[in-house]
C-alpha cells in the first residue's frame, strides 16, 4: 500500500474532510443494523447496514466528506426497495468513529472495513453477491478496494467521484514535490489504481457538478481497466442533487448494473 502521509497536511485535510459526530441509534426492527469495526488498536469506525434480504446483493458504500452513515436511512430504504442491501461505512472522526480523519488512514482503513463487512455478511447469513461503491470522497476508498480485492466483488460503482488525488491537491494550490507523492513517480496514484481495475464498472456523474467536475468522472471512465464499463451522466444534476434530480435514471442504471453482474 502506498504511503499517503505526505498528503496529511492541515490545509489538505481541512479541504477534504468535514467530520461530524453522531451517536448511532440501534433500531428495534430488522431493517437496519448499527455496528463498529476496529481499524487499529483503540480505534473503531462506525457503520450502518440497511437490509433488504439475506439473498439480495450487498453494496459496501463509502460516503462523501460531509455525510454520515446514520444519515443514509432514506437512501438505504430506497436501495432496499429495489432489492439491494446497503452497508455504509464512516471515516475516523465521523459519526460514532474514533480518531481523526486523514488521507492515509482513510486508505489504510479500507482493508479492515472490508474484513468487517465480510464478517457481518457471513455471520448473519447473507448469501448474495457483493459490490463496492464510492460517492465523492468515498470514490478513493472504493477504487482502493477494487484495485486490491477486485476479484471478490462483482462490480464497482462510482458516483460523483474522482481518482486523481494528486491533481486535486495541485488544484487547491498546495505546493508538493511530485517526487514525494504516491503513485508512479508522483504522477497519480489514483490513475495507477484505476488502471488496475478489471471488474465491471458503472460511473455516475452529474452534468452540472460544481464541486467535482464531470471531467473527473470522465477521467475515471477513460482510464479504468474494466472491459465492461458504462458512463452515465445525470443532466442538470449538481454534486449534492444528483440523487434527487435524477432518481429514476439513477436507480434504473444501478438496478440494471447489479442485475446484469450479480
Amino acid at each position: 500500500m502506498e504511503d499517503f502521509e505526505i498528503l496529511d497536511q492541515p490545509e489538505i485535510l481541512s479541504f477534504l474532510f468535514y467530520p461530524r459526530r453522531d451517536d448511532i441509534h440501534i433500531p428495534d426492527d430488522e431493517s437496519m443494523m448499527s455496528l463498529v469495526i476496529p481499524v487499529e488498536a483503540g480505534i473503531s469506525v462506525s457503520c450502518m447496514f440497511y437490509i433488504s434480504g439475506k439473498d439480495d446483493p450487498s453494496v459496501l458504500f463509502f460516503h462523501g466528506n460531509g455525510e454520515l452513515a446514520s444519515e443514509y436511512m432514506d437512501i438505504g430504504a430506497t436501495f432496499n426497495r429495489i432489492g439491494i442491501n446497503l452497508f455504509v461505512a464512516d471515516y475516523r472522526g465521523y459519526g460514532g468513529s474514533g480518531g481523526q480523519p486523514s488521507i492515509s488512514s482513510m486508505i489504510k482503513d479500507t482493508q479492515p472495513l472490508y474484513a468487517g463487512f465480510k464478517q457481518t455478511l457471513n455471520e448473519n447469513g447473507f448469501h448474495g453477491s457483493r459490490f463496492i461503491m464510492g460517492r465523492s470522497l468515498g470514490s478513493l476508498s472504493a477504487i482502493e478496494l477494487a484495485g486490491s480485492y477486485g476479484g471478490e466483488f462483482k462490480g464497482l460503482i462510482i458516483e460523483s467521484g474522482f481518482c486523481d488525488i494528486t491533481d486535486l491537491v495541485r488544484q487547491i494550490g498546495i505546493p508538493l514535490d511530485p517526487r514525494n507523492l504516491p503513485g508512479d513517480n508522483g504522477h497519480s496514484y489514483g490513475l495507477d489504481r484505476v488502471r488496475q481495475i478489471s471488474i465491471p464498472a458503472l460511473i455516475i456523474h452529474g452534468g452540472n457538478d460544481s464541486i467535482v467536475p464531470l471531467e473527473e468522472g470522465e477521467k475515471i471512465y477513460a482510464n479504468i481497466g474494466s472491459k465492461d464499463k458504462k458512463m452515465v451522466v445525470i443532466p442538470d444534476a449538481d454534486h449534492n442533487t444528483i440523487f434527487l434530480v435524477g432518481m429514476g435514471q439513477y436507480l434504473q442504471e444501478l438496478r440494471d448494473f447489479i442485475k446484469k453482474n450479480k
